[in-house]
């Protein structure tokens, strides 16, 4: 049984979507970012923590297991790959710890997010990220 989600670079989630059509990438972040920052290209986007209240989201699994077919039956994610991204890693791994608790047991965590950590002069996508490593995206 897993204790944490599996942690995974960027180019690691990226061909787990490519290899496996049930995959889902799942971008946590507030809507806000998703928008406005931009997004993996075909990740869906359910929000850990998201404006005006900033409060985790109370319906965060329930809303993972719409998404997956057949998933309010047997095990909780019947073997679907659950792969989630914030912009750096920590947002998504709080929201993997979740799915773990609910007996989720696919569950990856895209350690650098979708902007990686800030460098030296308060930057992002510098040092590492989806953005960085020149995966797909788009922005609204």
């Amino acid at each position: 049984m897993l204790s944490e989600p599996h942690s995974i670079s960027p180019k690691e989630a990226w061909q787990i979507c490519q290899e496996n059509a049930r995959a889902l990438l799942i971008d946590v972040r507030s809507s806000m970012e998703y928008l406005f920052v931009g997004h993996a290209v075909g990740s869906i986007h359910i929000p850990w923590i998201d404006e005006p209240d900033w409060v985790v989201n109370p319906n965060f699994v329930t809303d993972i297991r719409k998404l997956i077919l057949g998933g309010m039956s047997g095990s909780a994610d019947n073997g679907v790959p659950i792969i989630l991204i914030c912009r750096s890693g920590k947002r998504s791994k709080e929201a993997g710890m979740k799915l773990i608790e609910a007996d989720f047991t696919e569950v990856y965590n895209v350690d650098e997010g979708f902007e990686g950590e800030l460098d030296d002069n308060h930057h992002r996508s510098t040092v590492g990220g989806w953005r960085y490593h020149d995966l797909p995206w788009e922005q609204c």
